[in-house]
C-alpha cells in the first residue's frame, strides 16, 4: 500500500514566502485560485522549536481549506517526507512589479 501524497506549496502572501506541507492541492472552481486543503505540521517531539512554524500553525489553526491565486504560486513538489514549514522575507532586488497590485492608500 502506498504512502499518501504530501505538497510542498511554496507561495508569496503579503511581502513573505510561505513554505507549507499539504495533503491534498487541486485548481479550484474560484477562477484563478488553487485550493490547499489538510495542511500538516511537523509533530512537536522535538525540544527545539521554530517560531516561524509555531506562528504558521497559530495562523491556520482551524482552517479546513485555503484559496491561494495562482499568480502568487512559486512551486509545488510532491516530497516523499514532511519538511518544516516556515515564513521568510521576499527577496527584491529586481525591477520586476508583481501583478497585481494593491491600490496605494491616500
Amino acid at each position: 500500500m502506498s504512502k499518501p501524497a504530501i505538497y510542498k506549496v511554496i507561495f508569496h502572501n503579503q511581502g513573505q514566502v510561505y513554505e507549507m506541507y499539504a495533503k491534498q492541492i487541486f485548481q479550484s472552481d474560484l477562477w484563478g485560485f488553487l485550493e490547499v486543503e489538510e495542511f500538516v505540521f511537523g509533530e512537536r517531539t522535538q525540544v527545539v522549536v521554530d517560531p516561524s512554524e509555531e506562528k504558521l500553525k497559530a495562523q491556520f489553526e482551524g482552517v479546513i481549506r485555503s484559496f491561494v491565486p495562482l499568480h502568487s504560486i512559486i512551486r509545488i513538489d510532491e516530497v516523499e517526507r514532511l519538511g518544516q514549514a516556515k515564513i521568510s522575507e521576499a527577496k527584491g532586488g529586481t525591477n520586476v512589479m508583481p501583478f497585481p497590485v494593491p491600490m496605494p492608500e491616500k
